[in-house]
């Protein structure tokens, strides 16, 4: 079976297709706008690959999506595509909305043209497999329970608004239509290839630099981890075994405050790369002004794709942090390159004390 990733250029999307291939488990057409987030670099060492294609282009282009499902005879969609950082959609909403709603609605009225005229067990076996993010929930007061597949939405940022959007889009196209659609909701991934925008990458790229760890307000906002090659091992899972039109959450199952992420972060990097001066990472570490409508709590409920297809986290937060740290100490080069001018414009601006 040929898989159309999009936005496989992308952090979660190429540790994705990375995985795909490694496993041997058929074509992926991977079709990425390469925005300032996705990056060719992300998929070095396979692009000669037989059984992989790279095509250029944005999911808001109807004429492309159409073509490329009956070129390459698609037997399933990935949809990783999306704008995904907060503080940028708080910036610049129209971006949002055009790639994670506007794209979406295209490529999900491809998916369905493609399938309409597919028959027999081709038909059958067609799934759009939509990715999505447990902020489209809002967010939690202590005492409340983690998010589960039927929390109500209320989504707190244009970024979360735009993918609850896509949610209600792909629910519709099964609803109305008959597509066959998955859909899961995340909690905050982090590993290799991760762009240096996100907490944990950035504070790490700083550390290394000798430059303040920015967090916002108090940093005492919660979030559950989930490592990205286990987000992975779920979405392969949910495509293969999950139910038609059902909905699956994934979280890493640990629940933990920004601030005490970044002083983990610190105790790895005064072990396996100490500063010069003998001095803490932890001493860099900046609190800055917080971001307008910034979630207090998220925690994820993932007793649903554990009790029906059997997945459950693979790393825990102590050891997938070990090991993010370790790739990025070992691919320096990467994070040098993707760290442009226009990287270092947006973070002196976004983090101003």
């Amino acid at each position: 079976m040929t898989i159309l990733v999009t936005g496989g250029a992308g952090f979660i999307g190429s540790n994705f297709i990375r995985a795909w291939l490694r496993q041997m488990r058929g074509h992926v057409v991977n079709v990425d706008a390469l925005t300032y987030a996705g990056n060719a670099d992300n998929l070095s060492g396979i692009a000669g690959s037989s059984d992989y294609t790279f095509v250029h282009a944005t999911i808001c282009d109807r004429e492309r999506m159409t073509a490329l499902f009956s070129q390459h005879d698609i037997g399933a969609v990935i949809n990783f595509a999306a704008e995904s950082h907060v503080d940028r959609s708080i910036h610049a909403p129209d971006d949002f909305v055009q790639t994670n709603v506007v794209g979406v609605h295209v490529l999900l009225d491809a998916a369905r043209k493609h399938w309409s005229s597919l028959t027999g067990s081709r038909k059958e076996k067609f799934r759009f497999l939509h990715v999505s993010t447990d902020e489209v929930f809002g967010t939690l007061e202590p005492d409340d329970p983690a998010f589960s597949e039927t929390t109500p939405y209320r989504p707190n940022s244009p970024y979360a608004a735009t993918k609850a959007a896509a949610d209600h889009l792909v629910r519709a196209y099964h609803q109305t239509y008959g597509l066959p659609v998955l859909t899961t909701n995340c909690s905050n991934n982090y590993g290799p290839y991760q762009f240096p925008e996100k907490l944990i990458p950035l504070c790490l790229h700083h550390a290394l630099a000798d430059k303040p760890l920015p967090i916002y307000g108090d940093g005492r906002q919660v979030r559950d981890w989930l490592y990205v090659e286990d987000h992975c091992d779920a979405v392969r899972l949910v495509l293969e075994r999950g139910a038609v039109g059902e909905t699956y959450n994934v979280g890493g199952a640990k629940d933990i405050a920004n601030v005490d992420v970044v002083t983990m972060l610190c105790e790895i990097l005064d072990k396996v790369s100490p500063r010069s001066d003998g001095k803490n990472y932890a001493e860099q570490i900046s609190f800055v002004a917080d971001r307008p409508g910034h979630d207090r709590r998220y925690a994820v409920n993932s007793g649903k794709i554990a009790n029906d297809l059997g997945w459950r986290a693979k790393e825990t937060f102590a050891t997938g942090l070990a090991k993010t740290v370790g790739w990025y100490l070992d691919n320096r080069e990467w994070t040098g390159r993707v760290t442009s001018g226009a990287y270092r414009q947006w973070i002196e601006k976004q983090y101003a004390p």
